[in-house]
């Protein structure tokens, strides 16, 4: 095991609760300090996501897969990175065409990105399909060591996670941090209403990434206070744990409906009367 410091504690705890809540998202991306130190953690992660194990049990089990991951001789794990200052579109696609052959252990798969922000337009729109519509089977880590060289729409589809000693604040520009204000206080919204549908809100992907953003804002606010901006902590100093987990509950619950032909302004009326609800 390696020797850790309170962020690293703070990563290894929120990850066992992911585990001990079988709440395993399909997409993460982890900020880091160091690619070749950090990586071990997200190769602890994946064994305790493969072999049901807290962190710690790790150290004292025997199960092969175990073994086979520390000798790198696992299959279903493949680690992209690049020499040069771009991650080109020719190794997602080769990335996906491995991924579109079955298992060879009929178990989990996952990749990994290192250095995240060298995916480029072009590699970026084509690993979003996987992001966008994620198969049971298959999990991504994205390595970064700034979350905010990420592009958005790489970003607002990962669930936020640190391993950086040095993390500045999760800053937010004033856009997002109304629409955020709206989720926290949802009347607030109803206020900006016809702002809000006639001029942000074109599509289904433009609040579907304002939420999912939101959604990473509260979590890193969950995990871990030190992580968030001072503007946003005086937002949500008034919020105990239970209410922001609900907050992100409704927006969970109601995300996959944008996939579905739903008429655009009634959702967002559901969704914010849901949040005036509790």
């Amino acid at each position: 095991m390696l020797e850790k410091s309170y962020i690293k504690e703070q990563f290894i705890h929120y990850i066992d609760g992911i585990i001990d809540n079988d709440k395993v998202s399909h997409a993460y991306l982890i900020e880091v300090d160091n690619y070749d130190d950090d990586l071990n953690y997200v190769y602890d992660f994946i064994k305790m996501i493969l072999c049901h194990l807290s962190y710690h049990e790790l150290s004292t089990s025997n199960n092969p897969i175990i073994h086979q991951i520390d000798s790198g001789n696992y299959p279903d794990i493949s680690v992209i990175s690049s020499d040069t200052g771009v991650i080109n579109k020719s190794l997602i696609t080769a990335l996906q065409k491995e991924f579109s052959n079955k298992s060879l252990l009929d178990n989990k798969r996952f990749y990994i990105i290192k250095e995240s922000e060298k995916l480029n337009g072009y590699s970026a729109n084509t690993i979003l399909k996987f992001l966008e519509e994620p198969e049971d089977d298959i999990i991504a880590f994205l390595l970064t060591d700034n979350r905010y060289h990420v592009l958005d729409t790489i970003l607002s589809r990962c669930q936020v996670l640190s391993l950086k000693e040095d993390n500045s604040s999760f800053e937010v520009d004033d856009e997002l941090f109304d629409f955020l204000d709206c989720i926290v206080h949802p009347n607030n919204f109803f206020i900006k209403y016809n702002y809000y549908i006639k001029e942000v809100f074109f599509d289904k992907n433009d609040i579907k990434n304002h939420l999912l953003l939101v959604e990473n804002i509260l979590l890193s606010y969950l995990e871990n206070n030190d992580l968030v901006s001072e503007n946003v902590l005086n937002l949500l100093k008034n919020k105990n744990s239970k209410e922001i987990v609900s907050i992100i509950s409704i927006i969970e619950e109601e995300l996959p409906k944008l996939d579905f032909n739903v008429n655009l302004k009634l959702w967002i009326d559901s969704l914010f009367s849901r949040l005036i609800g509790g």
